[in-house]
């Protein structure tokens, strides 16, 4: 099955092509510009260099957050948009079990860490069970002291606020594992696809772990 993987979670975002369990492609970049100037250009570079066309896609698979509500609702969007025009199903891929999933067989716990803004990371704790990386908490939003209180046992930590966590039981991975990794997210979206577990268009929608600015500012102007 030959799938696009949309991540735009964080700054660091980007897309991977698979034909099955074959990582035919991955486009990623940690840079100012917006999802919205790169996101499509990327798209169609990464099936440019692997002589596909966009007819040859069978699925999508979209990193749904927590993460930037922006970056978020322009990955969305685009994939609700080739959705429409190729008629192809959607996987909805948590972007905590994406980064979790980058580090199968760990012998430690694995804690993705994500910058949500305003003094909080996003975060969730997951443990290798023998066949897949289990997540054992809900996902939250937390001070990082708070997250660090929570870390009472050795883990290895995971994402772009990793080193804000200060705790003796924690070191942050390395850096090329600390990201979101669009083929990650294409490896999980496979799974789901394969297994039926898809999405409608109007069922896309972002893991929000508490509201966006608009949203705040919106409330305040109806209580005024």
């Amino acid at each position: 099955m030959r799938v696009l993987a949309v991540e735009t979670s964080t700054l660091a975002g980007g897309v991977a092509l698979l034909d099955g369990e074959r990582i035919r492609g991955e486009y990623s970049l940690d840079v100012s510009a917006t999802h919205s100037e790169r996101l499509m250009p990327a798209i169609d570079r990464v099936l440019t260099d692997a002589g596909w066309t966009p007819a040859d896609l069978q699925g999508l698979a979209a990193a749904v957050g927590p993460g930037s509500f922006t970056g978020l609702r322009i990955g969305l969007s685009a994939v609700k948009g080739l959705a429409l025009a190729l008629g192809i199903p959607i996987a909805a891929v948590p972007t905590l079990d994406a980064m979790a999933a980058s580090l199968p067989f760990a012998s430690l716990p694995v804690c993705p860490v994500l910058d949500a803004r305003k003094g909080e990371v996003y975060c969730a704790l997951y443990r290798w069970d023998g066949a897949a990386m289990r997540r054992e908490w809900d996902y939250l939003a937390l001070a990082p002291g708070a997250l660090a209180a929570r870390l009472t046992e050795p883990v290895i930590l995971l994402g772009d606020a990793a080193v804000t966590i200060r705790t003796p039981h924690a070191p942050p991975a390395p850096p090329h594992r600390r990201v979101p990794s669009p083929a990650s997210v294409g490896v999980l979206g496979l799974a789901r696809l394969l297994a039926g577990d898809t999405v409608g268009v109007a069922d896309l929608v972002p893991i929000y772990l508490r509201p966006s600015e608009a949203e705040l500012k919106r409330r305040a102007l109806t209580v005024h």
